[in-house]
């Protein structure tokens, strides 16, 4: 990180003197890939609101952190949010109900439960903060751990697209090939909680859906193929979390409302440009 640093300060850059934010366009550079590898399965399967849903179960993961003693809130906001999401996948497949529903009803339960173990005695402050977040507040330590995270993911990513990219075409011809659909879906979900539980101390609860979102839908607009819709989907995902996190610094507004508006402008653009061919 030293040398990191040290290139860092070299630049003829204001917000390249300040360390926090250093760490910060690192902690995105790590993220939005991460989000538009992720988003571009999410949208192919319609579970827009799949992160959503996790995103509001990080309340009821604290909160059982809370009452469990558990020290280390990320400890139990990846346990919560890895159970919550098996269950919805499983709800979903054996259910009637829509998949949209089922995910609407967990998300509401979730976020109640949540605020109704932390709010007791009024305690709900200390936690405000994860609705929206704060990237400048992410740590060396914290960095490490996303590109792990990052590492790890694109190379479960490099075994289970395909398989992930049949089912989502068609889900009785990805079993009819052998493609165990259960196990590759439960793996997806778990690897989305994962990424989503460790992004959102610095997204927030409020936003994390749209920056898993709005690149994939921005690709899906104006690409042709399924390579051109993963690598444009990473792209936007990078170019508007640099771009967003640096207009923020100098327009002194909020990161992660900033990155977001940044993707929803891209996603606009793609769309007209989408409808006009």
């Amino acid at each position: 990180m030293s040398i990191l640093y040290n290139i860092f300060s070299h630049l003829p850059f204001a917000w390249a003197d300040y360390k926090f934010m250093v760490n910060a366009l690192i902690a995105v550079v790590l993220i939005a890939p991460l989000m538009g590898i992720l988003g571009t399965m999410a949208v192919n399967n319609r579970m827009a609101f799949f992160s959503d849903a996790l995103g509001h179960s990080a309340f009821t993961g604290i909160a059982l952190g809370v009452l469990l003693g558990i020290e280390n809130e990320l400890v139990s906001l990846i346990a919560f949010g890895v159970f919550i999401a098996l269950l919805i996948t499983r709800v979903k497949n054996k259910g009637n109900a829509s998949a949209d529903t089922v995910i609407s009803v967990f998300s509401s339960a979730s976020i109640a439960v949540g605020l109704l173990v932390l709010s007791r005695g009024g305690g709900f402050t200390k936690y405000s903060s994860y609705l929206v977040g704060d990237i400048l507040s992410v740590s060396s330590a914290e960095i490490l751990s996303l590109l792990i995270t990052l590492v790890a993911v694109c190379i479960i990513w490099c075994f289970i697209y395909n398989k992930l990219l049949v089912i989502s075409v068609n889900k009785e011809l990805a079993a009819s090939k052998g493609i165990k659909t259960a196990l590759y879906e439960n793996i997806f979900v778990v690897v989305v909680a994962v990424v989503v539980m460790l992004s959102i101390k610095w997204i927030g609860i409020l936003l994390i859906n749209s920056l898993l979102i709005l690149p994939a839908a921005s690709s899906r607009n104006i690409t042709k193929n399924s390579r051109q819709y993963l690598w444009g989907s990473v792209f936007i995902s990078l170019f508007s979390a640099v771009t967003g996190l640096l207009i923020s610094f100098y327009a002194d507004t909020s990161a992660g409302a900033t990155i977001v508006t940044v993707s929803a402008v891209i996603f606009f653009i793609t769309y007209i440009i989408s409808r006009k061919k």
